[in-house]
């Protein structure tokens, strides 16, 4: 049949558009280059899925950066470009996988690396963990099928240790170094001369010559004292190179104070510096992985069976600062890839609070964080926080975490999980409030809030040690539902089956309110301080270039207002309401808090100690309680014996597994640790 010359044109464009499209699509992830693969575990076989192995190598990415879907890269327009004028860089891979593809279950979990360290399975298989994974612990992940992904991100770290690295393109104007102000925190917890600015195994952005000469660098005791200079002479800069600079790795720099820093103080370094990473496009690298995990993309891709991908589905899992990484990818857009495609099926931000990242502006740092005592004033912790669309009561701005991800049909389920001293140090109530502190958020459809009562960033090993706090560091583990709620995390993508209902403190029940004790009704017990501060995020002014460019210009930054921090209020035996309690908090032998306060030999006194919680011991027996005069209820009186123990945590995990919330295999283990470790509290003075 002949086709009339006009219509024969229109399919020539359509099909030179179709190839064009398609070969951005390609540009991307360009290929995988897997350079060992070795088996997992001396060759343990885990349930029906048999073997796994780890391949290593690296991923090559090509960005087209005038694509729409990368618009928001700060400064990839800056970055050099290859012949094709495309910007191209590369990162670190490490994949756990079965041996025979066809036995994954055909979800990838793809884990956020924190500062180039590997969590995953100490998080959900209570082994040793480390970034040069040998042991399966439980086998949990292995034994479902996961397929565990991990890449480089961060472009701050240093090589070694296997640490995943990527080696960010690094922005110019013209071939000229761009310069800014830059500032950095050191916190010592110990007497020392010298200090990497930037915390252990990262690296720092390179001095100007006269940023150099010109640094400033002032102490302070506690976050609202008012800064004190050290003169010039006083304190000097190492900048170490390493290896090459023109893979945009930072150097290490360190300050060195002859006169030594005093644990506990604050010194604040601040100097001019060149070379800014194009950091944002760590978010474009995960996107990036992950849609061609999922869809067979990129040469030499290591996960096809029979030529066909074997993720089906993805979810991200990020601990803190990765957990922020989480937030604010989905936050910026980078949950679909350059075709519109879903990247994230599932995000489990876990122990992120209300914060977002130092990830995506002109000289970023993102290992950048607030606490209430240190980084106090960092910009990391900023609205949005909550994942419905709100107005912020400070700046007037309205947006939401999903806000855009709704917009492009790119939305995944998330399941936001929290410690208890998120509350305490990380605005962790914001994430379910509006920005006055006033009425509870109304959650979006697709997502789950999951605050675990009675515990802090990280479990405490066990017995708990003080560390630098007044109190022992709180050991309640929530790992067992973490376990449980991926499951259900993974039905609720794959076949659409309602997760467990979310469980946080709530203001219109009273669980959630002012941080003050009379508030919380904390009980007055013998010897043990009350916190009286608590982190506020705030509404910090960073110049009149931020909004439009992302350029910081006031450092350090202006604080204009701070948000409402609430905390949950706790029962008579010290330990939280309105949560989801891990069975040791909420058949307690202990009150477990989120919060725990500085020893006088760390500085400042009485302020927060980072990230850790309390164990504060329940009395042993009446005439201890008595003794004492500790208003909580003795073991004696609660249960008895360990027998009666025994009985009431394995209900408490009966009831949890029951609900999704822990799996059926976690309530013999949990039982038998709890009920020993309450046999031997029991004994205590008998």
């Amino acid at each position: 049949m002949e086709m009339k010359p006009i219509k024969m044109w229109m399919r020539i464009v359509a099909f030179v558009g179709c190839v064009l499209w398609t070969g951005s699509a390609r540009s991307e992830l360009i290929r995988f280059e897997i350079v060992e693969r070795h088996p997992f575990a001396d060759g343990q076989t885990f349930g029906d899925v048999g073997e796994y192995e780890v391949l290593e190598g690296r991923v090559h990415y090509r960005l087209d950066v005038n694509h729409p879907a990368n618009a928001e890269v700060v400064d990839l327009k800056r970055a050099n470009r290859d012949a094709t004028g495309h910007v191209t860089f590369t990162a670190d891979l490490c994949l756990l996988a079965p041996r025979d593809l066809t036995k994954a279950s055909g979800a990838a979990l793809y884990d956020v690396n924190n500062r180039g360290n590997k969590l995953a399975l100490r998080f959900f298989n209570d082994s040793p963990g480390g970034n040069n994974p040998r042991e399966g612990g439980n086998g949990f992940l292995l034994r479902n099928g996961f397929v565990v992904v991990w890449s480089g991100w961060d472009g701050e770290l240093l090589p070694g240790d296997h640490r995943l690295q990527m080696r960010a393109p690094v922005a110019s104007d013209d071939g000229r170094p761009i310069t800014g102000r830059v500032r950095y925190e050191v916190a010592p917890l110990k007497k020392a001369t010298r200090m990497n600015i930037n915390r252990d195994q990262h690296g720092a952005y390179r001095p100007t010559e006269a940023g150099l000469a010109g640094a400033t660098l002032t102490w302070r005791l506690r976050e609202s004292d008012s800064r004190v200079s050290i003169p010039r002479d006083q304190f000097r800069v190492h900048v170490t190179e390493i290896g090459s600079r023109e893979s945009g790795q930072l150097p290490l720099i360190e300050l060195e104070v002859p006169a030594g820093f005093r644990p506990g103080y604050l010194y604040e370094l601040i100097y001019e510096a060149q070379d800014p990473l194009v950091h944002g496009v760590c978010f474009t690298a995960v996107r990036d992985l992950i849609a061609a995990l999922k869809h067979g993309e990129g040469r030499d891709n290591p996960l096809l069976a029979d030529g066909k991908p074997v993720v089906r589905r993805a979810h991200g899992f990020g601990v803190s600062q990765s957990g922020r990484f989480l937030r604010e990818m989905v936050y910026s857009g980078f949950n679909a890839d350059e075709q519109g495609r879903i990247v994230f099926d599932g995000l489990m931000p876990h122990v992120a609070g209300g914060g977002l990242g130092s990830f995506n502006h002109r000289f970023a740092q993102p290992t950048a964080f607030c606490t209430q005592h240190e980084h106090h004033d960092c910009w990391a912790d900023r609205f949005p926080f909550a994942y419905e669309t709100q107005t912020d009561s400070l700046s007037g701005r309205t947006a939401g975490l999903l806000q855009r991800a709704v917009a492009s049909k790119s939305a995944p389920r998330v399941m936001h999980t929290q410690s208890s001293t998120e509350y305490w140090t990380r605005g962790g109530s914001l994430v379910h409030t509006d920005t006055r502190g006033e009425q509870d958020a109304k959650l979006p459809e697709n997502v789950r809030v999951y605050a675990f009562g009675g515990t802090q960033h990280g479990p405490a090993s066990f017995p708990p040690s003080e560390g630098i706090g007044q109190t022992l560091a709180n050991p309640g583990d929530y790992r067992p539902l973490l376990r449980g709620l991926l499951i259900a995390l993974d039905r609720w993508a794959a076949d659409d089956v309602a997760p467990p209902a979310s469980v946080y403190p709530r203001i219109d029940e009273g669980t959630l309110v002012d941080f003050s004790q009379t508030s919380t009704e904390f009980p007055l017990i013998p010897g043990v301080r009350y916190p009286l501060v608590i982190h506020q995020p705030m509404l910090l002014d960073l110049g009149s270039r931020w909004a439009s460019e992302s350029i910081i210009d006031v450092l350090p930054p202006r604080i204009v207002n701070r948000y409402p921090a609430l905390v949950p209020r706790y029962g008579a035996d010290g330990n939280e309401l309105g949560c989801l309690l891990p069975p040791e908090v909420a058949v307690p032998i202990a009150s477990y808090t989120g919060w725990s306060l500085r020893n006088k030999e760390t500085g400042p006194e009485n302020e927060l100690v980072g990230l850790n919680g309390s164990y504060i011991p329940l009395p042993t027996t009446e005439a201890e309680r008595t003794e004492t005069a500790d208003p909580r209820p003795s073991l004696e009186k609660s249960y008895g014996d360990a027998d009666m123990y025994r009985r009431r945590i394995r209900e408490y995990c009966e009831k949890l597994a029951s609900g999704g919330y822990i799996v059926e295999e976690d309530i013999i283990p949990i039982v038998e640790l709890h009920t020993q470790r309450a046999a031997d509290a029991m004994r205590k003075e008998r």
